[in-house]
């Protein structure tokens, strides 16, 4: 089963190689360390790997932004899209929350072992959704909040919370600022916040 595999840490990706090709099952065949590589690699590639393993920080790119791009290229092509399993050193419920929605199939802390890679890799295969050991709790409090927001509301308060003012998103998303405005003003009326503080606790 051939593996793609997204990350811009060396070190970290050759222990994943290492411990894939260990089972004589997985194959990393393509390493991409940049988000423009990643897109580049599916555009390249006539037959789309298996497995996608997805890191959420790439360099000053947002990895999730990766998910968006897979789907829409197997909708072109007419394609199965492969399971991608998301890894990161953040425990950011909003984040796993944002990953799954746009089409995530897992979500793996990395300080995780050998044993647990393995293990959330065969579940997304198998269909399933895993969640890493160490945020399912937390993500199951929150995810029916998650759930009432829309896409493009979900993408203004990622922005939110990175600290961006309005401008900055409205020029981040290619909208206008009054777009921008009424993007937050609808996230205070579902969740009754009222201010940009509380809007980044979430």
């Amino acid at each position: 089963m051939e593996v793609l595999l997204i990350d811009d840490h060396p070190m970290l990706n050759a222990g994943i190689v290492s411990i894939l090709e260990q089972t004589r099952i997985f194959k990393v065949c393509a390493q991409a360390h940049s988000l423009k590589e990643a897109v580049s690699f599916i555009e390249k590639e006539k037959i789309l790997p298996s497995l996608v393993i997805l890191d959420m920080l790439l360099g000053d790119d947002n990895g999730l932004d990766f998910l968006p791009v897979l789907e829409d290229f197997c909708k072109k092509k007419n394609a199965p899209k492969p399971p991608v399993l998301v890894c990161s050193a953040l425990g950011d419920s909003f984040k796993i929350w944002t990953a799954l929605k746009l089409g995530a199939a897992g979500f793996l802390s990395k300080t995780s072992g050998k044993d647990e890679l393995l293990k959330a890799i065969n579940t997304i295969l198998s269909g399933k959704v895993y969640i890493s050991s160490e945020v399912n709790i937390k993500l199951e409090e929150n995810s029916s909040a998650y759930a009432k927001f829309t896409k493009r509301e979900i993408g203004v308060i990622d922005l939110l919370k990175a600290n961006k003012s309005n401008k900055q998103i409205a020029a981040m998303l290619c909208i206008n600022l009054r777009t921008v405005e009424n993007y937050i003003s609808k996230i205070y009326f579902k969740t009754g916040f009222s201010s940009r503080e509380e809007i980044q606790k979430l």
